[in-house]
């Protein structure tokens, strides 16, 4: 899960340092008004494109680490399912033969 926890850092970070970027840009550059806002207009376009791709990425990820999760716990359920199976059966097989001996003790002549 660590995995999961970086890969959001390293989305945020790169959309915080982006946009940092951007307003340092605007602010050092010497354009006119009308270049300013073209260059605005297209940054942001870029920066919104950059943000779906990385958007679908982390999607996928997840969806990935999702079905992994799901295999995981299918085989760890059916890994208890397994252990309860066998731990009926040994108690099964203790108390038959309690009883066995039970009975046996009980058909034995004392004295």
């Amino acid at each position: 899960m660590s995995d999961d926890r970086q890969g959001l850092d390293f989305v945020v970070g790169f959309l915080i340092g982006a946009m940092a970027g951007a307003a340092a840009a605007l602010l050092l550059a010497p354009r006119s008004g009308d270049e300013t806002r073209v260059f605005i207009k297209e940054r942001g376009i870029e920066l919104r494109d950059q943000a779906d791709q990385l958007g679908t990425e982390v999607r996928k990820r997840a969806e990935g680490i999702s079905v992994q999760a799901k295999e995981k716990a299918g085989r760890l359920q059916a890994q208890v399912r397994q252990a309860v199976d066998e731990g009926r059966a040994k108690a099964k097989e203790d108390l038959l033969a309690r009883v066995e001996h039970a009975g046996s003790a009980a058909e034995e002549p004392t004295g």
